[in-house]
């Protein structure tokens, strides 16, 4: 059997605290001969020590070999490490490319486990401050991007795949399809925040619409970006749907009348809703919206662009919203 040629210009980059990006070069014939690389996330120079192995598929994907609970690996560059802590069952993610030219890279990041979310989910609960009510949810865009859903999607906002912002673990990252609402209002008015991140034109739709006992609400992540304020990631998904057995599968659960991020309860028969004071609350709806269900308009104040979420990287040294995930 012939052998692969060994691989050349091997480097380690994008270290974070729970991932990192290992690329190198191989011969061009020997890039058709490849079906799955293993990595070993060893952290001693001795080989024999370590006979575990993270595997990822040419074509990309979500597998792995289970690791035993509790091994810890790393990665190193000098005096840059990135520490890995893999649980038994946890899986790997894995991205391929630019076979062409015969460069390969992949960047590695375990998914938490929905244990290590209960333990994001009660590190949130810490900050999350009493409850107000709402009677919203609301997405900010450009003007161009309402335009286009009229034009071209039939008057109705479609899913998209979720990016990689927040933590670098979430099982929602470049997962789940949803589209993005907040909620939160100004203290002093109730009424939704002025300014905006996303654009100057606001789609505002009455919550029941979204939120009601027939959908079932996950927690998806917490995190902040080098600054005092935190971001709680919900997902909201109507019984039975796709959104809804993927996060079934992968997020915990909350209890719609109580918990301490966003609530819908029966009060004097209608229903009331409140969200948590004291975090931004991110909320994916994984469900296609019909701008006839609300209304769209501009808004008065400013566009804050510094405050974007967009591909937002988590700050790794928070202790307030990052978890030692396999302790």
């Amino acid at each position: 059997m012939e052998l692969l040629s060994t691989p050349k210009n091997i480097e380690i980059n994008n270290i974070t605290c729970d991932s990192f990006r290992i690329s190198w070069a191989m011969e061009k014939g020997d890039l058709e001969r490849v079906t799955h690389y293993f990595i070993d996330l060893n952290k001693k120079e001795n080989k024999n020590s370590n006979k575990f192995k993270h595997r990822v598929s040419r074509g990309g994907g979500r597998c792995g070999t289970p690791l035993p609970r509790g091994r810890r690996r790393a990665g190193r560059v000098g005096a840059a490490a990135a520490e890995w802590e893999v649980w038994g069952g946890m899986g790997c993610r894995g991205v391929a490319g630019r076979h062409g030219d015969a460069l390969m890279s992949l960047s590695l990041s375990p998914d938490y486990a929905k244990e290590h979310l209960a333990q994001l989910q009660e590190k949130a609960e810490l900050i999350a401050g009493r409850m107000l009510r709402f009677s919203v949810f609301y997405r900010n865009q450009h003007k161009e991007y309402f335009q286009h859903v009229r034009m071209h999607c039939g008057n109705v906002m479609k899913p998209s795949l979720k990016d990689n912002s927040g933590s670098h673990g979430s099982p929602t990252s470049g997962m789940l399809h949803g589209i993005f609402f907040s909620c939160n209002t100004e203290f002093n008015t109730g009424q939704p925040p002025q300014d905006s991140p996303y654009g100057r034109y606001r789609f505002q739709i009455p919550a029941q619409r979204l939120f009601n006992p027939n959908t079932n609400l996950y927690f998806a992540d917490f995190y902040c970006m080098y600054t005092a304020y935190h971001y709680v990631v919900l997902v909201l998904a109507p019984k039975g749907s796709s959104g809804d057995l993927f996060c079934r599968e992968r997020l915990p659960q909350l209890d719609i009348s109580s918990n301490k991020f966003l609530t819908c309860c029966v009060e004097e028969g209608e229903l009331v809703y409140r969200h948590a004071q004291d975090s931004i609350l991110e909320v994916i709806y994984t469900e296609p919206v019909d701008l006839s269900l609300g209304v769209l308009g501009e808004i008065s104040g400013h566009q804050l662009m510094s405050l974007s979420t967009a591909n937002a990287k988590k700050d790794p040294s928070c202790k307030t919203c990052n978890i030692s995930v396999g302790r």
